[in-house]
């Protein structure tokens, strides 16, 4: 008898929070508002919190490889910190891995 495996590959669940807003929040955002991506692509926001828009097109390029282990080398390993592209408001995101889990890729595809 063969043994069927729990998963074929390790992914991080991530939290994305506002770090700091260095001009004026023109989102309606603040300091500690957050979304969780769990997963793969399940994103959670908490019940009744916003998130704008712009401010998720901006570190949403980056999620899938922040889901993933990295060369120590590479500079995505390094920084955790995203910026949203509004001059005016200088909204800061920082992107965390909240835990691991073991996941069937034929699940997600």
């Amino acid at each position: 008898m063969t043994e069927i495996p729990d998963g074929d590959m390790d992914i991080y669940d991530l939290r994305v929070t506002v770090d700091r807003i260095e001009g004026r929040s023109v989102c309606g955002m603040a300091v500690g508002d957050h979304f969780e991506l769990t997963d793969s692509a399940h994103l959670k926001l908490p019940a009744g919190q916003h998130f704008c828009v712009y401010a998720l097109a901006a570190v949403l390029p980056f999620l899938a490889a922040k889901q993933r282990d990295l060369a120590a080398g590479d500079w995505l390993a390094q920084d955790s910190h995203f910026a949203c592209p509004d001059p005016e408001e200088r909204l800061v995101m920082k992107v965390e891995r909240t835990c691991r889990r073991r996941m069937n890729s034929a699940d997600l595809t």
